[in-house]
C-alpha cells in the first residue's frame, strides 16, 4: 500500500494548472458521489455512502472552531480536522489579540478496509471541492457574462477561478465585493492577474476586467446595487452575522425581470448569514390557492432552494432556519446534477467551443423565456418526495431505495392463461399499460423541461454547508492524478 503525503504548495500547483478535461474529469467525480448521495438510501445498514453530521470544538484561547468531518463511500472513508476563526472572531476581532485563523487541517484518506492512502493539507482542497460543487450549477446558466463576489479569501478565489476556466468565453467583467481591501484580497487579485496569459486566452476571458468594491467608498450602497444588478452569477463566500445585502435590491419588480444564480457558501452555523431572508421567502413562498406569486413577465422562481445536503442545511444554514425553510422547500444539488439537458456553454452565442464542454449533444431545446410561472418544484421535491420522478432509475443504475422515492412501475399484466379471452384481456391491459407509460413519460418530460428553464434562466439560489464526501471524493481523485503527475511524496510499503 502507498500513503501519499501532499503540502498546500503541491496541491495548488496541481489545481492551478488544470486543463479542462482535467477539471471536467474532477467534477465528473463529486457530480457521481453527489447524486448517489442524494439519491441512495440513508439507512446506514444499506448505503454505501454514509454522511455523520459533523462535530465542532471551540478554542477559547485562539477563538477558533475545529470541525470534525466524517465520511464513507464505495471509494473508502476519510476524516477532515480543519480550524478557522469562529464567525463572532472574524466580524468582531481585535485582530491584536486575537489573529484571523484561515482554514488550516488536513484530510486523512483510507482504502474501503481501512488502510491509510493519504494526507492532504486541507486549505485548497476545501476551497476547490467546494467551487467544484458550485460549478455544477453554474455550467447550468444559459448567460454568464457578469460575476459578483462576495470576499477575497480562497473560496472567493476559485469560484471566479473555476468560472472563468469552463464560462471564461463569455464573461466581460468580475466585481470583487470585500470588507476592506485585505492582504487575503490583495493576493486574490494578484493570483488572477498572474494567471499565464496562454492560459486566459485558452480559457478566453483574455479581455475580462475586474473591479474592487469595499465600504469605504462615499456611494457604496448605491454602487453595491448597481453592480449585483447586473451581475449573472452572484457567490457569496464570507463567514458573515448579517446578509451581505439588503433583498429590496433582488426582490422589486425591475430586478426580477432577471434571473440570477445566487450561491451561497460561506456561512456554516445556525448564527450567520449571507442570503437576506427576504430573498428566500421570493423563492419559495406560495401565495392563496396554492399558486405562486409572481409578477408580469419576470425570472422564473423554482419555489424550493438547493442545498448541498438536506440534513446539514436545515441544522447549520442561519439564513434557512430563519426564514423557516421546511424540507419540502429544499431540494438537493445530487438530484439536479445529472439532468443532463440543463447544461449550458452559452449555446447560440458562438462563444465557447462546445468540444470543451460536456454534453453539448444534450443542450435542452427549451427556448429561454422571461415569462415564466413559478414553478412548484417543491411539491416534487425533498424527502419522501417523488423528486426522483425526473430522475428515472436507469440514471442512476447502483442506487436503490432512498431519500426520493421513485413512482411505482406499472405491474407486468398477467399471463396465467393463454386461452383466447384471456389474450383478449391482456391485449387491453397491455394497451392501458402503454398509455400509462405514455403519460408518464410525458409528465416526466414536461417536468424536466420546467426544471431546465428554471436552472437556465430562473431565480436560482444554492446554500451549501459542506459535506465530507465532497472532501472524501476530491481527495481520493487528486490522489490519483498526483501520482499520474509525479507530484507529492509516495511512500511505499506504508
Amino acid at each position: 500500500m502507498t500513503l501519499s503525503i501532499l503540502t498546500d504548495d503541491q496541491i495548488r500547483f496541481l489545481l492551478e494548472n488544470l486543463t479542462v478535461d482535467e477539471l471536467e474529469n474532477f467534477r465528473a467525480g463529486l457530480r457521481a458521489a453527489l447524486h448517489q448521495y442524494s439519491t441512495g438510501t440513508q439507512v446506514p445498514e444499506q448505503s454505501l455512502i454514509q454522511q455523520p453530521s459533523r462535530t465542532s470544538i471551540n478554542n477559547n484561547v485562539t477563538g477558533g472552531t475545529t470541525l470534525y468531518m466524517p465520511s464513507v463511500s464505495p471509494a473508502g472513508h476519510a476524516i477532515k480536522v480543519i480550524t478557522l476563526s469562529s464567525a463572532e472572531n472574524q466580524d468582531h476581532t481585535n485582530e491584536a489579540e486575537r489573529p484571523i485563523i484561515k482554514p488550516t487541517g488536513a484530510i486523512t484518506l483510507f482504502s474501503p478496509d481501512g488502510a491509510p492512502v493519504g494526507i492532504l493539507n486541507a486549505s485548497t482542497p476545501t476551497a476547490f471541492r467546494t467551487a467544484l460543487a458550485s460549478l455544477c450549477l453554474v455550467q447550468k446558466r444559459e448567460h454568464v457574462r457578469t460575476l459578483a463576489v462576495f470576499g477575497g479569501g480562497e473560496q472567493a478565489y476559485w469560484h471566479v477561478r473555476l468560472t472563468l476556466m469552463l464560462r471564461g468565453a463569455t464573461i466581460k467583467q468580475v466585481h470583487i465585493i470585500n470588507r476592506r481591501f485585505s492582504p487575503s484580497l490583495k493576493q486574490m487579485m494578484h493570483r488572477l492577474y498572474t494567471v499565464p496569459t496562454e492560459m486566459k486566452v485558452r480559457e478566453g476571458w483574455a479581455e475580462c476586467t475586474f473591479g474592487v468594491l469595499t465600504p469605504t467608498y462615499g456611494d457604496y450602497k448605491r454602487l453595491l446595487a448597481i453592480q449585483l444588478l447586473d451581475s449573472d452569477v452572484i457567490f457569496c463566500c464570507t463567514p458573515s452575522t448579517v446578509p451581505l445585502f439588503d433583498a429590496e435590491i433582488m426582490t422589486n419588480k425591475d430586478a426580477r425581470r432577471k434571473g440570477r444564480l445566487f450561491v451561497a457558501i460561506g456561512s456554516y452555523t445556525p448564527m450567520m448569514r449571507e442570503i437576506p431572508v427576504g430573498l428566500i421567502h421570493q423563492a419559495t413562498s406560495i401565495s392563496g390557492g396554492g399558486h405562486h406569486r409572481h409578477f408580469h413577465r419576470h425570472a422564473v422562481e423554482g419555489g424550493v432552494v438547493v442545498v448541498d445536503t438536506l440534513d446539514g442545511a436545515l441544522k447549520e444554514a442561519g439564513e434557512l432556519i430563519e426564514a423557516g425553510i421546511l424540507p419540502n422547500q429544499l431540494v438537493e444539488l445530487g438530484e439536479l446534477v445529472m439532468l443532463q439537458q440543463a447544461d449550458m456553454a452559452d449555446a447560440g452565442e458562438g462563444e465557447i467551443d462546445a468540444s470543451s464542454q460536456p454534453d453539448s449533444s444534450s443542450r435542452s431545446s427549451v427556448a429561454p423565456s422571461v415569462e415564466f410561472e413559478k414553478l412548484d418544484l417543491g411539491s416534487f421535491s425533498g424527502p419522501g418526495s417523488s423528486m426522483s420522478s425526473v430522475f428515472p432509475d436507469s440514471s442512476s443504475p447502483n442506487v436503490s431505495g432512498g431519500r426520493s422515492i421513485s413512482p411505482s412501475r406499472a405491474s407486468s399484466p398477467s399471463r396465467k392463461s393463454t386461452s383466447s379471452p384471456h389474450r383478449r384481456s391482456f391485449s387491453f391491459d397491455r394497451r392501458s399499460s402503454e398509455e400509462r407509460e405514455k403519460k408518464h413519460q410525458k409528465k416526466k418530460k414536461e417536468k424536466e423541461d420546467h426544471l431546465s428553464q428554471w436552472l437556465h434562466n430562473g431565480n436560482v439560489i444554492y446554500k451549501s454547508v459542506g459535506l465530507g464526501l465532497m472532501d472524501l471524493t476530491v481527495g481520493m481523485h487528486l490522489i490519483r492524478f498526483a501520482r499520474e503527475k509525479g507530484i507529492g511524496s509516495h511512500v511505499e510499503g506504508f
